[in-house]
């Protein structure tokens, strides 16, 4: 059996960092931004019914928009909806086609900010959050240009720290260097993923 972990973590907390530190020790990692992207790609299905269901307000030079239509679903519950409705079915095929071709033994590590809010901790043999402190993040959030008002509503729309904890095996705490996470991926990655992919 191939084994499977689920990375989460709040935005800014720094799991694209760490999912390249899993990367670098062996995994195969996928990310489900990248994996929601592609399911909406110009000639997919995904594709044709988002403009259907949105118009095409959402298109900038042929293909969609993604700031534009993440800013109507983040005003508009409804609208959220029925875009997790379009695109939530159609990466979840996507993840149960790449798990369904991993090797035995081999480890994938699937970066998914939303896994506590599609209640997909099941889905996985083990569950990591990365966390760090609010203001922490707020600054790494500034430093790539985000404002402080988005900055908030993305903060307040995604699952708590508590939430994420609770669902979590276990938590990488990232309030110092990069180095310094790069010591907690390789410790949970040599004392527990990998004896634990290897039975």
């Amino acid at each position: 059996m191939a084994f499977v972990v689920g990375l989460t973590g709040g935005i800014g907390s720094g799991k694209s960092l760490a999912a390249q530190f899993f990367s670098q020790l062996g995994a195969l990692v996928i990310d489900a931004d990248e994996l929601a992207r592609s399911v909406i790609e110009r000639g997919s299905e995904g594709f044709d019914e988002v403009l259907l269901r949105f118009g095409d307000t959402v298109l900038k030079n042929g293909d969609i928009d993604r700031v534009a239509l993440g800013q109507i679903v983040f005003e508009n519950p409804e609208a959220k909806t029925d875009l997790e409705e379009i695109i939530h079915p159609r990466i979840r095929a996507e993840f149960e086609e790449a798990v369904a071709s991993l090797n035995p033994g081999q480890i994938m590590v699937y970066e998914i900010p939303l896994l506590v809010e599609t209640n997909a901790a099941d889905r996985f043999d083990f569950v990591i959050t990365v966390e760090s402190a609010a203001d922490v993040r707020k600054q790494r959030l500034r430093a790539r240009g985000m404002f402080h008002s988005d900055i908030e509503k993305r903060m307040a729309s995604q699952a708590t720290e508590e939430q994420r904890r609770a669902i979590a095996d276990c938590v990488l705490t990232n309030d110092g260097s990069e180095d310094e996470l790069l010591r907690q991926v390789e410790n949970v990655w040599e004392s527990t993923i990998l004896p634990r992919a290897q039975n």
